[in-house]
């Protein structure tokens, strides 16, 4: 197993997926249900509708299990107050080599979903666990899924805060 990583979220998307983890633990009484009704069906080599739902019921059980490890460890509410350096919770201006202009991201967790149009981008990332630390007019190398590696400049950090 890896080592935990702390996910920074909002306290509004803390809520939303805690509310989504009880309504699925909610939930599993009706899939129980349903793959019971379905194998009284008979044979169930050929029973379409079990095997569905046992699928559905293994992909809820893996989505509780996510929901369950990144609640425990998320990191709620304000982000870090220091403005010159990468860290969970900061919106990035980040320069690449080879381009003049410059693009924003909110380094956190992908489940926090930036209503800001601002990309998120995980510290787990490669881009993400490469500017971790960065301080303003850093360049960090990481690699792309192509096997070749960027080169981004930090050009500011400053802390979210929710539009």
């Amino acid at each position: 197993m890896t080592d935990t990583q702390v996910s920074w979220l909002t306290q509004e998307a803390y809520d939303r997926l805690k509310g989504e983890l009880d309504r699925l633990i909610a939930n599993r009484p009706v899939i129980a249900a349903e793959i019971n009704a379905r194998r009284e069906e008979g044979d169930l080599r050929e029973n379409g509708g079990y095997h569905a739902a046992r699928e559905e019921q293994g992909q809820q059980e893996a989505r509780i299990r996510q929901l369950q490890e990144l609640l425990r460890t998320a990191q709620v509410g304000t982000p870090p107050a220091s403005s010159d350096t990468a860290s969970p919770g900061m919106v990035l201006e980040l320069r690449y080599e080879d381009d003049d202009e410059t693009e924003q991201v909110l380094l956190g967790s992908r489940e926090e979903g930036s209503k800001d149009d601002l990309e998120v981008v995980s510290p787990n990332s490669p881009l993400g666990a490469a500017l971790l630390g960065a301080r303003v007019g850093d360049t960090r190398e990481y690699s792309l899924p192509n096997g070749g590696t960027m080169k981004v400049t930090l050009v500011s950090a400053k802390p979210y805060v929710a539009a």
